[in-house]
């Protein structure tokens, strides 16, 4: 069950899709630690589709299976695609001027981390967090 999609468009959006996030954890009843887990790894993720793409969307979803429940993100662009997205998971790899730490940073926050890339196309990038 989709809950919000919060369109990137402006860095504005990055705190939208901070507050949307730290609302559905809330409604879930995460902790305060998974919720923090949460609001970083998709500020960290919505960052990089404004800076990457420049525009793209945050589709967050209620899911289960079967009695465990969670949260879906969905990162979704049209940007440039990555080329090599073994070399952009690794702790301390930029392409720009960040520390590094977003794409792992954000999978080692989760318990699902999923991505896929195609040059010239875009970019999809799926985190789940389990109650």
């Amino acid at each position: 069950m989709i809950l919000y999609e919060v369109m990137i468009n402006e860095e504005r959006d990055i705190v939208i899709a901070r507050q949307k996030s730290r609302e559905a954890a809330k409604e879930m009843n995460f902790g305060l630690v998974d919720q923090t887990r949460i609001i970083t790894a998709v500020s960290e993720l919505s960052r990089n589709v404004y800076e990457h793409a420049g525009s793209g969307r945050v589709v967050i979803e209620v899911i289960s299976n079967g009695s465990q429940k969670g949260l879906m993100f969905s990162f979704i662009d049209e940007g440039p695609g990555i080329e090599d997205i073994e070399l952009v998971m690794k702790e301390g790899f930029t392409t720009g001027k960040g520390m590094g730490l977003g794409l792992p940073g954000s999978k080692r926050l989760m318990d699902y981390f999923f991505i896929t890339s195609q040059v010239g196309i875009g970019t999809k990038v799926v985190i789940k967090k389990w109650i």
